[in-house]
């Protein structure tokens, strides 16, 4: 599967909350994500642009999520690349299989995000600890690049949402400011 995001760093995410209420976006709800990610022992994902995280969130009786990102697509406007996303019913024995197999655990990552939904695009308003506030409008599935970034370019106009598009995940945020 196909992920295109936009994401750009907000000063508050007030206003694009009540331009998404105003447009009849669906709420999805609001949930804290704790991210822990981890690095191969036969290659360094931090050198070939992908990433391995287990996923948990406050949801009640939510199973963990596993997520491997492939590298970004290159020569694209927004952040482009393959995600593989499966539940699990154990994080923690996951994440004990994974040290047994030699994988080394990179960093956490904790953020409350809001989901609203308009159409097939996927709006989130994050708040990141110890990175700030933060709008990521994304499609995936399997989509046509251009027509993609098209409509991701146009809610974020329609919602203000405007800066530099961010190319690198929270973990290369965080991971830069060590």
């Amino acid at each position: 599967m196909l992920e295109i995001e936009l994401k750009v760093r907000v000063d508050s995410l007030g206003p694009v909350k009540e331009k998404l209420i105003a447009r009849n976006a669906r709420a999805c709800g609001r949930v804290h994500e704790h991210d822990v990610y981890y690095n191969a022992p036969h290659r360094d994902f931090e050198k070939t642009d992908e990433a391995l995280r287990v996923r948990y969130t406050d949801r009640h009786g939510s199973p963990a999520v596993v997520t491997y990102k492939g590298p970004k697509v290159q020569g694209f406007e927004l952040k482009a690349r393959e995600e593989l996303n499966t539940e699990i019913e154990s994080g923690e024995v996951f994440e004990r299989v994974l040290k047994r197999l030699g994988f080394v655990r990179v960093s956490e990552v904790d953020k409350v995000r809001e989901n609203y939904r308009l159409g097939e695009i996927t709006v989130s308003l994050d708040t990141v600890d110890r990175l700030g506030t933060f709008v990521e409008i994304e499609l995936a599935g399997e989509i046509d690049k251009k027509d993609a970034m098209e409509q991701i370019k146009g809610i974020a106009q329609e919602l203000g949402v405007e800066g530099e598009p961010i190319l690198t995940s929270y973990l290369e945020l965080l991971l830069s400011k060590r």
